[in-house]
C-alpha cells in the first residue's frame, strides 16, 4: 500500500514530524532498525503511524523525510538503498559534531544538504525543518506567533513538496535558493541549538 510520507528516524524530530503529518490526514510510515520494539509500537499506535524497516518505509512512501543524527546519515541512507530512487527526500538533518562544544562539522564550501544529495543522488533532496527545534515544528496552534521556515533545493518539485508540507503545519516558507543555500541555513540552526544548550 502506497503511503504519503515515510519518515526515517524515531528520535524527537522524526516522531514529532511523523505524528504531525499523520494528524493532517496523511498516511505515514516510519522507518527504524527495529520496528517491533515495544516502546515504538506503543508510540506508533498513539500517533496513528505505521512502523517498518528503513527500506520498506522508503519504498512505500511518495515522499521520504530524513530525520536522524548526522552520524547516522550514511548508514540510514544505505539501509534505504535503491528505494529512495526517484523520491523527494526532505533532509531535516544538521551536520553536528561534538568536541569540547557542539559545532558544525561542515561549512563554507560544502553543507550537509549537499552531501545528502550526493549520497542519495537518485533522489530529489530538499533541505527543510532543520533551523528549528522539534518542539516548535508543528505551528498550528493559533497562539503561536507567525514564523518562517527556510528551504533549499536544486529541484523545483522537491521545493514545492516541502513548501506544501511546511504550510500544512502552519509555517510561512521562504525559498532560500538552490542546495548551496544549506551552507547558510545549517549555521542558522546553531543559533537555537546554542540557546537551548545554555537554557
Amino acid at each position: 500500500m502506497s503511503v504519503d510520507i515515510g519518515v526515517l528516524g524515531t528520535g524527537n524530530v522524526g516522531r514529532t514530524l511523523a505524528a504531525a503529518f499523520a494528524s493532517t490526514g496523511r498516511s505515514v510510515i516510519v522507518g527504524t532498525r527495529n520496528p517491533d520494539r515495544d516502546d515504538l509500537v506503543e508510540w506508533a499506535g498513539d500517533a496513528g503511524v505505521q512502523l517498518a524497516t528503513n527500506e520498506a518505509a522508503a519504498s512505500s512512501a511518495d515522499v521520504v523525510v530524513l530525520a536522524v543524527a548526522w552520524d547516522a546519515v550514511p548508514s540510514v541512507l544505505a539501509s534505504a538503498g535503491s528505494a529512495l530512487a526517484g523520491k523527494v527526500l526532505v533532509d531535516v538533518t544538521n551536520p553536528l559534531r561534538f568536541t569540547d562544544r557542539l559545532e558544525l562539522a561542515i561549512g563554507f564550501d560544502d553543507s550537509g544538504g549537499e552531501q545528502v544529495q550526493r549520497r542519495a543522488a537518485s533522489s530529489r533532496v530538499v533541505k527543510a525543518f532543520n533551523t528549528i527545534g522539534y518542539e516548535l515544528m508543528d505551528r498550528r496552534d493559533p497562539s503561536l506567533a507567525p514564523a518562517t521556515l527556510f528551504i533549499a533545493s536544486d529541484h523545483d518539485d522537491a521545493r514545492a513538496v516541502a513548501t506544501e508540507l511546511a504550510e500544512s503545519l502552519g509555517w510561512s516558507v521562504h525559498d532560500a535558493g538552490d542546495m548551496r543555500a544549506a551552507r547558510l541555513t545549517e549555521p542558522v540552526a546553531m543559533i537555537w541549538i546554542e540557546h537551548a544548550l545554555r537554557s
